[in-house]
Parts: C-alpha cells; sequence; structure tokens
C-alpha cells in the first residue's frame, strides 16, 4: 500500500465500482505519514489487532459480495415486513373492504379531517386526475334522489362521502338538510375549496328506485367493479328514468286491502272490511284529483280522511250490527304518517337535529290534516245524531290467526304502496308477521302496556331489517317500514278524534297523547334495533375496543 492517502480513492475509481460509495478526500487518517517521508516498517508481532477478530480454529463466514446501499438485508423477508400503515393507538386500522360502505363512511365521517386514513381511490381516472366539478355534481344527484325517497340524512352524507371518495376527492365535507344537500372539497392546505349545493324540491315513495340507488354507491365504491364517471352517470339517468313498478290503480287497491285488513285488526268483520276499503279506495282516488290539480299535499290528506269517516258514520246512521268505528280505524291506518315519523326521529336520534325538526313539522303537518278530515265528518254526523259508541273502539276481540293473517295483508300492501322491489315484498311481510305476534304475545298474553310491548315488537322489526340490509348490502328501509304497519296507532287515535267531537276534550287529548306515545316508541324502537345490530356485529379485524371507537358524539358539553 502507497502512504498517499488518496491513492485508494483513485484505484476504487478505475475499478469502476459503481455502487460503492467513494472514500471522501477528507477522511484522512490523522497519523498518515507526510509526502516525501518514508514510514517505518512495524513488526508483525507488535501489529494491533481488533478485539473482535475471528480466533484461531475457528471457520469464518464466507464473506458477502459488496452491493448497493439501496439494497435489502440478506436476513429481509418481505413475509414478515411490518404493514405500510398502522393505526394509531386511538385510531382504528380502517378496512376498506371488510364491512358495508355504509359503516366505513359513517366511521370516517365521525372522525375529525386529519384523522381520516388515506385510501386508495376505488376507481380509476386519469393522468390529469378527477374531475372534480362532475365527481361532486354526481354525488349531489345522487344525494338528492335519497333524500327526497325518505333515507335518514345520515346514509345520505355516508352515500355522498363515498361517491366522493371513490373518485379521488379525500378532503370532502357533505351536509344534508331536510331541503338542501351541500359538499365542499378542500384540494390542499393552500388551494381555495370547491363547493357545489343543490335543493330538493319533489319528494316521492319509491323503494325500488332507492334501492338501485344503493346498488350504485355500492359497485362505485367496490373497487373490484370499474365504474367510470360517463358509466355512473349513465346508470343514474336510467334511475331516474324508469317507471315505477306498479301502476296507480295497483297502488290504490292496495290501499283499500291496506284499510280492510287493518280493520278487521282491530275487530271489523266481512262487511266492515269491504265498507273500509271502499272508503280507502275513494280517498285515494280523491287524493290522486288534488294532486294532479297542483294541491298541497296537507289538502290532500284531508280529502283522503274524509270517505273512510263519512262511510263509517252512514253505518251509524243505519244502525247496522257492524262495527262502524273499525271502518274509520282501518281509514286512518292507510294514511298515517309511519315513515316520515320514523325517518324523523332516526334523524333525531343521530343528531341531525334540523333535519328532525322539519320532518317532525312534516308530521305534524299531515297528521293534522288527518284531524281535520276526520273532525269535519265526525262533527257533521253528531249533528244528524248519529249514536257512535267510543268505547267499542278500545275493545278489540283476540282473534290470534285472524289478526295474525290480517296484519301479514297490511303489511304486504304496505310494502305495495312504497313501490318496493318484489324481492323485498316477501320478507317486510314475514318481519311484520312477526311484529305482530310480539306484540300480541306481550300485550294480550302477558298483560303488558301497549307503549313497551310496541317497543319491543318495534326493535325486533328494526334488528331484523338491519340484519336483512346487511345480508342483501342495501337499504333497510324496505324491510323495515311496512313492517311497522301493524303497530301503527290508529284505534287511539280515533278514539282520541272522536272525544274531542263530542266535546269530552280531557280524554281526546289524552288518547291523543297516547298515539304520539306509541308512535314515538315505534320510532325509537326501530331505531334502537338497528343500533343494536350494529353494536354487536362483529366487523372482521378491530377488537371489540374499536368497533364503536368512532361513533363517540359530544355528551352534552
Amino acid at each position: 500500500m502507497s502512504g498517499r492517502p488518496g491513492t485508494g480513492v483513485r484505484v476504487a475509481e478505475a475499478e469502476g465500482a459503481e455502487d460503492r460509495k467513494p472514500r471522501s478526500d477528507e477522511a484522512r487518517s490523522a497519523f498518515a505519514a507526510p509526502e516525501g517521508v518514508e514510514s517505518a516498517p512495524v513488526p508483525e508481532d507488535e501489529q494491533p489487532t481488533s478485539e473482535f477478530t475471528v480466533p484461531d480454529g475457528l471457520e469464518t463466514l464466507a464473506a458477502e459480495p459488496e452491493g448497493s446501499a439501496f439494497a435489502p438485508p440478506r436476513t429481509y423477508s418481505a413475509q414478515q415486513s411490518p404493514p405500510a400503515y398502522t393505526g394509531g393507538q386511538d385510531f382504528p386500522l380502517a378496512r376498506m373492504t371488510e364491512s358495508p360502505w355504509q359503516d366505513r363512511m359513517r366511521t370516517m365521517l365521525r372522525m375529525p379531517v386529519g384523522d381520516r386514513p388515506v385510501t386508495e381511490p376505488a376507481q380509476r381516472h386519469g393522468e390529469a386526475g378527477p374531475a372534480v366539478p362532475r365527481v361532486l355534481d354526481l354525488a349531489l344527484r345522487i344525494g338528492e334522489l335519497m333524500l327526497a325517497g325518505g333515507e335518514g340524512a345520515e346514509d345520505v352524507e355516508a352515500a355522498m362521502f363515498a361517491v366522493a371518495r371513490s373518485y379521488g376527492l379525500d378532503r370532502c365535507e357533505p351536509t344534508v338538510t331536510f331541503t338542501m344537500l351541500s359538499i365542499t372539497h378542500q384540494p390542499s392546505l393552500v388551494d381555495d375549496p370547491v363547493s357545489a349545493n343543490r335543493t330538493v324540491r319533489r319528494r316521492g315513495t319509491d323503494y325500488t328506485r332507492l334501492a338501485a340507488v344503493f346498488r350504485l354507491v355500492h359497485d362505485i365504491s367496490t373497487p373490484e367493479i370499474d365504474v367510470s364517471l360517463e358509466e355512473a352517470y349513465r346508470r343514474l339517468a336510467e334511475i331516474r328514468r324508469n317507471r315505477h313498478p306498479y301502476s296507480g290503480w295497483v297502488l290504490t287497491a292496495a290501499a283499500g286491502l291496506l284499510a280492510g285488513a287493518a280493520s278487521t285488526l282491530v275487530g271489523g268483520g266481512v262487511l266492515v272490511f269491504f265498507a273500509a276499503a271502499l272508503g280507502a279506495v275513494l280517498g285515494d282516488r280523491l287524493a290522486w284529483i288534488c294532486a294532479g290539480r297542483g294541491l298541497p299535499e296537507f289538502y290532500q290528506f284531508v280529502v283522503a280522511a274524509m270517505p273512510p269517516a263519512a262511510i263509517g258514520v252512514a253505518i251509524s246512521l243505519l244502525e247496522w250490527d257492524v262495527k262502524a268505528s273499525a271502518v274509520i280505524t282501518g281509514g286512518l291506518f292507510a294514511l298515517l304518517p309511519g315513515r316520515a315519523l320514523v325517518a324523523a326521529v332516526q334523524d333525531g336520534l343521530t343528531g341531525y337535529y334540523i333535519t328532525a325538526s322539519a320532518r317532525l313539522l312534516e308530521v305534524m303537518y299531515l297528521f293534522i290534516g288527518i284531524i281535520i278530515g276526520v273532525l269535519v265528518v265526525l262533527y257533521l254526523g253528531l249533528q244528524l245524531h248519529t249514536s257512535p259508541n267510543p268505547e267499542e273502539v278500545l275493545r278489540i276481540t283476540e282473534r290470534p290467526p285472524v289478526q295474525i293473517a290480517a296484519s301479514m295483508v297490511l303489511v304486504f300492501t304496505f310494502a305495495i304502496l312504497l313501490q318496493q322491489p318484489w324481492s323485498t315484498v316477501w320478507v317486510v311481510t314475514l318481519n311484520g308477521g312477526v311484529a305482530w305476534v310480539t306484540f300480541g304475545a306481550l300485550h294480550y298474553a302477558g298483560g303488558i302496556p301497549p307503549v313497551p310491548s310496541t317497543a319491543v315488537a318495534a326493535g325486533l322489526v328494526g334488528l331484523f331489517g338491519q340484519l336483512f340490509s346487511r345480508y342483501r348490502h342495501a337499504t333497510a328501509l324496505p324491510y323495515v317500514t311496512a313492517a311497522i304497519g301493524p303497530l301503527l296507532p290508529g284505534s287511539a287515535t280515533y278514539y282520541g278524534l272522536l272525544s274531542i267531537a263530542e266535546g269530552r276534550l280531557d280524554k281526546g287529548f289524552a288518547s291523543l297523547t297516547n298515539a304520539a306515545a306509541l308512535a314515538l316508541a315505534i320510532a325509537i324502537g326501530v331505531n334502537l334495533g338497528s343500533e343494536v345490530s350494529r353494536l354487536f356485529l362483529r366487523l372482521p379485524g378491530r377488537t371489540s375496543a374499536e368497533k364503536r371507537q368512532s361513533a363517540k358524539r359530544t355528551r352534552g358539553f
């Protein structure tokens, strides 16, 4: 070895060892001899040795070939490598393909924006990135169809967030109120946000269309299914153009059968069945005429409530030996806004108080319309000296086989009125039959008061509906809304209205308060059953402590 310290560097460069880092010129030993001075040879026995040298007699390992600094070590194994992303101590790892998109999106919406995990978009886009205005517009249009179809505000926000996130827009914040939807995208911390909004002006109940929208959102949020923006717009246009699955006269006939089944449920016979069905058909046709003339929905309910009440009053005037109160009660079952009430309470319990207040106000107006229509007819009947027996409303004959069959017919026709897909009609009919059997066992056989019995039966409806929806990866509304039909407080409502018409205000308002309590028990029971299913269903890849971690909300302070 030469005494010049730079010689080794020049030799290494000449040999072309490209994967070695060349030795710096400043890396010289402080004890190197200066140029021109010859160093004295050191005896071999005085050579300093390292304490890490291999002792004599021990085999040395084969020297590894010198490679690049970026090459993996010899002991590295890709199978044993840690994951690329590890959740923090209080931050659940989001596994985006192991649970329904509703749960995944609800989980991330409840997180602060900075804590949301960054994931790969489920759908591919061009090199220029996603078309932000088109993605936001698609999310708004999907949210509009869902909100107009009666879906809860939380699920509407989750769907809008899923669409935006699937197309690569991570920093999005959707907002839903009763008539307005908006979504904001923040490209980065230094760029201006992009916002868009849409107004919901028309509402209509069509669960077939709602189910198709859920399938579209599911396909968009699934990485294995390729849905481009153009394809999503095409499918959305087809959903909007599709006609309702059932014609107007089928819906009218379903309304009549619903009223007849409800009258049988509260103790009516064959004649009462046909009288209630006729009253409901006439009321439905009058409501269709008012809707065609552009009258608000409030007046449609006023008009629709009059024919069943008029037929009941006519039967009382003729003094037929039939239960005239069951005719009016059956007509009320076909009009009570159970769907809107369940949605209102669900929004309130999930923290969307503005939307819940607007929905409850809508329920109140519709209920007042029913009260006005029935009260006008009952008051005219009293002027004609009818002799209604208010107490017969509360005397319901216990006929378990007939009542179970009537409850299932009621649920079946209610599902037709909600424009449900045919594949869900039979499932919800069975769910409604289970609900009525539970209520009958608790109230009639067990002697439990009607409010807790109704709440327990509605809880089973919500539980089974949520399980069915998870099995089918669809919305829970088609499996829940029609099933609560037999539990609606038609008898308590009619008894309260009749008492008010006769001047007994104390009993009338007490009965209407009882009807309101029953309605709230239905709505809270349905929501509680859905939450119980989410609480105890184990999500793959997450511990029990992490399942509900992101569902924390404020505690009143």
